[in-house]
């Protein structure tokens, strides 16, 4: 796949992307978040904050002086990462806005990794939201899709007025998404992947990186890098690895050494789901 990693934008200062549409760039750049986490705000007079991202003062000081003299009526997760939700309970106490968003499920407690890691575990939504909620406000109104996956709580939000979807982490153009087990789960994001297909949106904007300007071809992308990766790894059990560190060693022999448990999860998501159609036998994989 052809990555789109030509973001070149100022943190912290909001850029117009639509008529209804402005973005502020959260200065944490990393492997995870590429330049950082886009905060988008929409709407006019009043405004919905998308993903208000890290607990940084530097950044929350920012996000206020862009948002001015504008009310904030909606604060909206697509879920409780660390580098998506902290701010929103800053955002709150100065803005008095409800958060909305969908509620973790409960983990098991020897979760540990990459997965757990990366959660915001403080982060309950004031508005549980579910799949086909609409959120009406100033000039503006976003349809709740949801898209589990990535995380079990991960939603989008369309716009409606410009045929647009804010896609979170769920399809990014920089990069394909980490799904890290036991709360990520490979089954759920394509089927998330595929419920995108049946949409006509215009335009994707993803927390992370450039809008994605043709998402059909871009989702249909995604769904064929994932197929074959399954095939990968169909042919790297075929071939005697019988741990997820060897089929992550045959499948990513370059990656970098802080990405190295992100890509054992991937393989993991990916067994899992084998497994679970019977393409694979548990008892055959070790755990590492």
């Amino acid at each position: 796949m052809e990555f789109d990693r030509s973001l070149d934008v100022p943190y912290g200062e909001e850029l117009r992307l639509s008529p209804r549409v402005g973005r502020l760039l959260a200065p944490n750049p990393g492997p995870f978040t590429f330049k950082g986490t886009g905060v988008y705000l929409v709407g006019e007079r009043a405004v919905a904050a998308i993903d208000p991202g890290p607990a940084m003062p530097e950044h929350i000081e920012a996000l206020k002086r862009a948002i001015g003299t504008r009310r904030v009526s909606h604060i909206l997760l697509t879920h409780s990462h660390r580098d998506h939700s902290p701010a929103a309970a800053a955002l709150k106490e100065w803005s008095g806005a409800p958060t909305h968003g969908v509620p973790l499920r409960a983990l098991p407690d020897d979760a540990e990794g990459v997965a757990d890691e990366a959660i915001d575990h403080d982060f309950v939504p004031d508005v549980i939201v579910k799949d086909g909620d609409a959120i009406a406000g100033d000039g503006f109104t976003l349809r709740c899709v949801a898209t589990p996956g990535h995380t079990s709580n991960h939603i989008c939000y369309a716009l409606e007025e410009e045929g647009a979807l804010f896609s979170g982490d769920h399809v990014m153009g920089w990069a394909t998404s980490v799904v890290a087990p036991p709360d990520g789960d490979m089954a759920h994001y394509l089927a998330s992947l595929e419920k995108l297909l049946g949409r006509d949106d215009k335009i994707f904007y993803p927390t992370h990186g450039s809008p994605i300007a043709r998402p059909q071809d871009w989702v249909r992308g995604l769904l064929a890098h994932r197929r074959t990766r399954e095939a990968q790894i169909v042919a790297a059990l075929a071939a005697g690895d019988d741990s997820v560190a060897a089929i992550t060693a045959r499948l990513y022999p370059d990656v970098a050494p802080g990405l190295r448990r992100a890509a054992a999860s991937q393989v993991r998501a990916h067994l899992d789901h084998l497994i679970a159609k019977g393409m694979a036998e548990g008892g055959r994989v070790r755990p590492s």
